[in-house]
Protein backbone atom coordinates (compact mmCIF):
# COMPACT_ATOMS: atom_id res chain seq x y z
CA UNK A 1 0.00 0.00 0.00
CA UNK A 2 1.14 3.33 -0.65
CA UNK A 3 1.47 5.95 2.72
CA UNK A 4 -0.69 8.71 3.29
CA UNK A 5 3.00 10.84 2.82
CA UNK A 6 3.46 9.42 -0.52
CA UNK A 7 -0.17 10.15 -1.43
CA UNK A 8 0.56 13.88 -0.07
CA UNK A 9 3.26 13.90 -2.23
CA UNK A 10 2.51 12.98 -5.08
CA UNK A 11 -0.91 15.51 -4.93
CA UNK A 12 1.57 18.51 -4.14
CA UNK A 13 3.91 17.47 -7.51
CA UNK A 14 0.69 17.33 -9.61
CA UNK A 15 -0.32 20.64 -7.96
CA UNK A 16 2.52 21.58 -8.78
CA UNK A 17 2.33 20.32 -12.54
CA UNK A 18 -0.92 21.57 -13.28
CA UNK A 19 0.32 25.05 -11.85
CA UNK A 20 3.51 25.22 -14.43
CA UNK A 21 1.27 24.21 -16.94
CA UNK A 22 -1.29 26.61 -16.47
CA UNK A 23 0.98 29.39 -16.22
CA UNK A 24 3.22 28.76 -18.92
CA UNK A 25 -0.58 28.30 -21.03
CA UNK A 26 -1.37 31.35 -19.85
CA UNK A 27 1.99 33.07 -20.96
CA UNK A 28 2.19 31.74 -24.29
CA UNK A 29 -1.02 33.34 -25.11
CA UNK A 30 -0.25 36.49 -23.72
CA UNK A 31 2.26 36.52 -25.60
CA UNK A 32 1.27 35.17 -29.00
CA UNK A 33 -1.43 38.42 -28.59
CA UNK A 34 1.06 40.89 -28.03
CA UNK A 35 2.46 39.46 -30.93
CA UNK A 36 -0.36 39.83 -32.92
CA UNK A 37 -1.08 43.52 -32.27
CA UNK A 38 2.36 44.64 -31.95
CA UNK A 39 2.05 43.40 -36.02
CA UNK A 40 -0.97 44.58 -36.39
CA UNK A 41 -0.14 48.26 -35.06
CA UNK A 42 2.87 48.45 -37.01
CA UNK A 43 1.07 47.48 -40.21
CA UNK A 44 -1.93 49.86 -39.50
CA UNK A 45 0.60 52.83 -38.26
CA UNK A 46 3.50 52.29 -40.18
CA UNK A 47 1.88 53.58 -43.91
CA UNK A 48 0.66 56.42 -41.66
CA UNK A 49 3.92 57.51 -40.25
CA UNK A 50 5.58 57.17 -44.19
CA UNK A 51 3.11 59.29 -45.48
CA UNK A 52 3.69 61.86 -42.44
CA UNK A 53 7.45 61.58 -43.36
CA UNK A 54 6.79 61.84 -47.36
CA UNK A 55 6.40 65.15 -47.78
CA UNK A 56 9.95 65.97 -46.23
CA UNK A 57 11.65 62.89 -48.20
CA UNK A 58 9.99 65.13 -51.26
CA UNK A 59 11.24 68.50 -49.85
CA UNK A 60 14.93 66.82 -49.62
CA UNK A 61 14.57 65.72 -53.23
CA UNK A 62 13.53 69.14 -54.77
CA UNK A 63 15.84 70.92 -52.93
CA UNK A 64 18.84 68.28 -53.95
CA UNK A 65 17.93 69.24 -57.72
CA UNK A 66 19.26 71.56 -57.78
CA UNK A 67 22.87 70.77 -56.52
CA UNK A 68 23.83 68.84 -59.88
CA UNK A 69 24.91 65.87 -57.74
CA UNK A 70 23.82 63.24 -55.69
CA UNK A 71 22.46 64.52 -52.18
CA UNK A 72 22.41 62.18 -49.09
CA UNK A 73 20.70 63.10 -46.03
CA UNK A 74 19.87 61.05 -42.69
CA UNK A 75 17.96 63.29 -40.16
CA UNK A 76 16.42 62.11 -36.86
CA UNK A 77 14.85 63.21 -33.50
CA UNK A 78 16.90 61.99 -30.24
CA UNK A 79 14.09 62.04 -28.42
CA UNK A 80 11.47 60.04 -30.05
CA UNK A 81 13.64 58.42 -33.41
CA UNK A 82 11.49 59.62 -35.52
CA UNK A 83 14.00 59.53 -39.01
CA UNK A 84 13.58 60.70 -42.31
CA UNK A 85 16.35 60.04 -45.44
CA UNK A 86 17.16 60.58 -48.73
CA UNK A 87 19.64 58.22 -50.24
CA UNK A 88 20.90 58.15 -46.40
CA UNK A 89 21.96 54.18 -46.88
CA UNK A 90 24.23 55.47 -49.41
CA UNK A 91 28.30 55.92 -49.51
CA UNK A 92 29.70 59.50 -49.70
CA UNK A 93 33.14 60.73 -49.39
CA UNK A 94 33.24 62.34 -45.84
CA UNK A 95 36.06 64.82 -46.49
CA UNK A 96 37.11 66.42 -43.04
CA UNK A 97 33.90 65.28 -41.32
CA UNK A 98 36.14 62.18 -40.73
CA UNK A 99 38.03 64.44 -37.83
CA UNK A 100 34.69 63.70 -35.61
CA UNK A 101 35.08 60.04 -35.36
CA UNK A 102 39.21 60.62 -35.29
CA UNK A 103 38.74 63.33 -32.38
CA UNK A 104 36.31 61.08 -30.38
CA UNK A 105 39.56 58.08 -30.53
CA UNK A 106 41.91 60.05 -29.26
CA UNK A 107 40.08 60.75 -26.35
CA UNK A 108 38.69 57.55 -25.94
CA UNK A 109 42.77 57.04 -25.68
CA UNK A 110 42.63 60.03 -23.48
CA UNK A 111 39.72 58.31 -21.19
CA UNK A 112 41.97 55.01 -20.88
CA UNK A 113 45.12 57.01 -19.91
CA UNK A 114 46.96 56.51 -22.93
CA UNK A 115 47.32 60.04 -23.73
CA UNK A 116 46.85 62.85 -21.67
CA UNK A 117 45.07 66.30 -22.80
CA UNK A 118 48.15 68.34 -21.62
CA UNK A 119 50.90 65.57 -23.27
CA UNK A 120 52.87 67.72 -25.42
CA UNK A 121 53.51 66.21 -29.29
CA UNK A 122 56.63 66.90 -30.96
CA UNK A 123 55.00 68.44 -34.84
CA UNK A 124 57.84 67.99 -37.51
CA UNK A 125 57.75 69.61 -41.04
CA UNK A 126 56.97 66.39 -42.14
CA UNK A 127 53.27 66.25 -40.85
CA UNK A 128 52.10 69.33 -42.46
CA UNK A 129 49.79 68.40 -45.38
CA UNK A 130 50.07 70.38 -49.04
CA UNK A 131 49.52 73.73 -49.31
CA UNK A 132 46.42 72.79 -51.36
CA UNK A 133 45.34 71.60 -47.87
CA UNK A 134 43.59 73.70 -45.36
CA UNK A 135 45.77 73.96 -41.92
CA UNK A 136 46.20 76.56 -40.18
CA UNK A 137 48.89 75.22 -37.79
CA UNK A 138 50.88 74.81 -41.06
CA UNK A 139 50.48 78.19 -41.57
CA UNK A 140 51.01 79.44 -38.20
CA UNK A 141 54.12 78.01 -37.82
CA UNK A 142 55.43 77.09 -40.76
CA UNK A 143 59.32 75.89 -39.82
CA UNK A 144 57.51 73.34 -37.44
CA UNK A 145 59.77 71.48 -34.83
CA UNK A 146 57.39 73.05 -31.99
CA UNK A 147 55.44 70.97 -28.90
CA UNK A 148 51.80 71.13 -29.24
CA UNK A 149 49.32 69.43 -26.22
CA UNK A 150 46.53 67.10 -27.49
CA UNK A 151 43.91 69.83 -26.07
CA UNK A 152 45.46 72.28 -28.89
CA UNK A 153 45.60 69.65 -31.47
CA UNK A 154 41.79 68.27 -31.08
CA UNK A 155 40.87 72.36 -31.14
CA UNK A 156 42.45 72.69 -34.41
CA UNK A 157 41.74 69.59 -35.85
CA UNK A 158 37.57 69.89 -34.89
CA UNK A 159 37.16 73.83 -34.84
CA UNK A 160 39.85 74.49 -37.50
CA UNK A 161 39.14 71.65 -39.27
CA UNK A 162 43.42 71.54 -39.71
CA UNK A 163 44.12 68.54 -41.82
CA UNK A 164 47.75 68.60 -40.19
CA UNK A 165 46.68 68.33 -37.00
CA UNK A 166 44.62 65.62 -37.65
CA UNK A 167 47.08 63.44 -39.34
CA UNK A 168 49.25 64.04 -36.21
CA UNK A 169 46.80 62.43 -33.90
CA UNK A 170 46.44 59.66 -36.38
CA UNK A 171 50.27 58.89 -35.84
CA UNK A 172 49.56 59.60 -31.86
CA UNK A 173 46.90 57.06 -31.58
CA UNK A 174 48.36 54.44 -34.06
CA UNK A 175 47.01 55.24 -37.41
CA UNK A 176 43.67 55.37 -39.28
CA UNK A 177 43.39 51.48 -38.37
CA UNK A 178 43.24 52.40 -34.76
CA UNK A 179 40.49 55.10 -35.37
CA UNK A 180 38.87 52.87 -38.09
CA UNK A 181 38.49 50.00 -35.14
CA UNK A 182 37.36 52.52 -32.88
CA UNK A 183 33.94 53.57 -34.73
CA UNK A 184 33.79 49.93 -35.59
CA UNK A 185 33.60 48.84 -31.74
CA UNK A 186 31.48 51.45 -30.98
CA UNK A 187 28.57 49.53 -33.66
CA UNK A 188 28.70 51.91 -36.04
CA UNK A 189 29.94 49.87 -39.60
CA UNK A 190 29.17 51.66 -42.64
CA UNK A 191 32.07 54.09 -42.15
CA UNK A 192 35.59 53.84 -43.09
CA UNK A 193 38.38 55.39 -42.38
CA UNK A 194 41.47 54.74 -44.27
CA UNK A 195 43.38 57.17 -45.42
CA UNK A 196 45.63 60.19 -43.81
CA UNK A 197 44.94 64.21 -44.94
CA UNK A 198 48.34 63.93 -46.49
CA UNK A 199 47.55 60.91 -48.60
CA UNK A 200 43.93 62.07 -49.89
CA UNK A 201 44.79 65.87 -49.91
CA UNK A 202 47.09 65.72 -53.60
CA UNK A 203 45.26 62.84 -54.83
CA UNK A 204 41.08 64.03 -54.55
CA UNK A 205 39.90 60.52 -56.52
CA UNK A 206 41.45 58.72 -53.57
CA UNK A 207 39.01 60.51 -50.94
CA UNK A 208 36.26 57.88 -51.72
CA UNK A 209 37.93 55.67 -49.48
CA UNK A 210 37.13 57.86 -46.50
CA UNK A 211 33.25 57.10 -46.77
CA UNK A 212 30.36 56.96 -44.29
CA UNK A 213 26.94 56.28 -45.63
CA UNK A 214 24.59 59.65 -43.92
CA UNK A 215 22.86 57.25 -41.84
CA UNK A 216 25.76 56.10 -40.13
CA UNK A 217 27.78 59.59 -39.78
CA UNK A 218 23.90 60.16 -37.95
CA UNK A 219 24.19 57.05 -35.99
CA UNK A 220 27.80 58.08 -34.59
CA UNK A 221 26.18 61.22 -33.55
CA UNK A 222 23.98 59.64 -31.74
CA UNK A 223 26.24 57.45 -29.86
CA UNK A 224 28.41 60.52 -29.04
CA UNK A 225 25.56 62.65 -27.13
CA UNK A 226 23.91 59.26 -25.82
CA UNK A 227 25.80 56.82 -26.02
CA UNK A 228 28.15 57.41 -22.51
CA UNK A 229 31.12 56.69 -25.05
CA UNK A 230 33.26 59.08 -23.45
CA UNK A 231 34.17 60.08 -20.20
CA UNK A 232 32.11 63.55 -18.63
CA UNK A 233 35.23 65.67 -19.40
CA UNK A 234 36.08 64.89 -22.74
CA UNK A 235 32.24 64.67 -23.91
CA UNK A 236 32.28 68.67 -23.18
CA UNK A 237 35.20 69.19 -24.60
CA UNK A 238 34.16 67.68 -27.87
CA UNK A 239 31.24 69.57 -27.52
CA UNK A 240 32.36 72.88 -27.03
CA UNK A 241 34.62 72.61 -30.19
CA UNK A 242 31.97 71.40 -31.94
CA UNK A 243 29.33 74.20 -31.03
CA UNK A 244 32.53 76.84 -31.69
CA UNK A 245 33.49 75.36 -35.05
CA UNK A 246 34.70 78.17 -37.25
CA UNK A 247 33.87 76.36 -40.54
CA UNK A 248 30.49 76.30 -41.71
CA UNK A 249 28.71 79.26 -41.09
CA UNK A 250 26.22 78.66 -44.47
CA UNK A 251 25.76 75.48 -44.29
CA UNK A 252 23.84 73.50 -41.49
CA UNK A 253 22.54 76.51 -39.52
CA UNK A 254 22.65 79.29 -41.96
CA UNK A 255 19.05 79.14 -42.29
CA UNK A 256 18.20 78.81 -38.75
CA UNK A 257 16.82 81.18 -36.22
CA UNK A 258 19.53 83.21 -34.62
CA UNK A 259 21.31 82.15 -31.42
CA UNK A 260 20.22 78.19 -32.42
CA UNK A 261 23.09 75.90 -30.76
CA UNK A 262 24.64 73.49 -33.41
CA UNK A 263 27.08 70.99 -32.99
CA UNK A 264 28.57 69.84 -35.96
CA UNK A 265 31.64 69.41 -38.12
CA UNK A 266 31.89 69.95 -41.86
CA UNK A 267 33.87 68.44 -44.77
CA UNK A 268 34.86 69.85 -48.03
CA UNK A 269 37.03 68.46 -51.19
CA UNK A 270 38.70 70.88 -53.63
CA UNK A 271 37.30 71.59 -57.14
CA UNK A 272 39.12 70.25 -60.15
CA UNK A 273 37.66 71.11 -63.62
CA UNK A 274 34.58 71.95 -62.24
CA UNK A 275 33.82 68.84 -60.10
CA UNK A 276 33.60 69.02 -56.13
CA UNK A 277 33.66 65.67 -54.90
CA UNK A 278 32.76 66.40 -51.30
CA UNK A 279 30.73 69.21 -49.45
CA UNK A 280 29.24 68.01 -46.31
CA UNK A 281 27.64 69.07 -42.77
CA UNK A 282 26.48 66.97 -39.85
CA UNK A 283 25.63 67.65 -36.46
CA UNK A 284 23.30 68.41 -34.00
CA UNK A 285 20.69 71.07 -33.88
CA UNK A 286 18.90 71.79 -30.11
CA UNK A 287 15.49 72.74 -31.15
CA UNK A 288 13.17 75.05 -29.52
CA UNK A 289 11.15 72.24 -27.35
CA UNK A 290 14.82 71.05 -25.67
CA UNK A 291 14.79 68.16 -28.00
CA UNK A 292 17.63 67.61 -30.59
CA UNK A 293 17.99 66.83 -34.65
CA UNK A 294 20.86 65.03 -35.52
CA UNK A 295 21.31 65.66 -39.26
CA UNK A 296 23.91 64.66 -41.80
CA UNK A 297 24.11 66.01 -45.03
CA UNK A 298 26.40 64.74 -47.81
CA UNK A 299 26.75 65.83 -51.19
CA UNK A 300 28.72 64.35 -53.77
CA UNK A 301 30.25 64.14 -57.42
CA UNK A 302 28.84 68.17 -57.96
CA UNK A 303 29.32 70.87 -60.60
CA UNK A 304 27.32 73.69 -58.81
CA UNK A 305 29.28 76.32 -57.48
CA UNK A 306 30.13 76.68 -54.07
CA UNK A 307 27.34 79.15 -52.66
CA UNK A 308 24.51 76.55 -54.68
CA UNK A 309 26.41 73.61 -52.54
CA UNK A 310 26.38 75.74 -49.32
CA UNK A 311 22.53 76.89 -49.99
CA UNK A 312 21.57 72.83 -50.92
CA UNK A 313 22.87 71.91 -47.19
CA UNK A 314 21.22 75.04 -45.94
CA UNK A 315 17.99 74.71 -47.19
CA UNK A 316 17.64 70.85 -46.22
CA UNK A 317 18.51 71.36 -42.47
CA UNK A 318 15.66 74.41 -43.00
CA UNK A 319 13.32 72.13 -44.17
CA UNK A 320 14.07 69.09 -41.49
CA UNK A 321 13.64 72.05 -38.77
CA UNK A 322 10.42 73.11 -40.33
CA UNK A 323 9.34 69.92 -40.01
CA UNK A 324 9.50 69.04 -36.64
CA UNK A 325 9.00 72.04 -35.53
CA UNK A 326 5.25 72.10 -35.96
Amino acid sequence: MISNHKIKGLRQSAFYIFVYSFTYIVYYNLFMIYQRLSLFITVLLGPLVAMTQQPLTKKFEEIAAGSKGTVGVCATILETGETVGLNSKMRFPMQSVYKFPIAMAVLDQVDRGKLSMQQQIRVLPSDYIPKSGHSPLRDEHPAGNMDVSITELLRYNVAESDGSACDVLLRVIGGVKVADKYVHRLGIKDMRIALTEQVQVPNEPMQYQNWSTPEAMTALFKKFYTGHVLSDSSYHYLLDILVNSAPGARRLKAQLPKGTVVAHKTGTSGTVEGLTRATNDAGIITLPDGKHLIITVFIKDSYADQETRERTIASISKAAWDYFVR
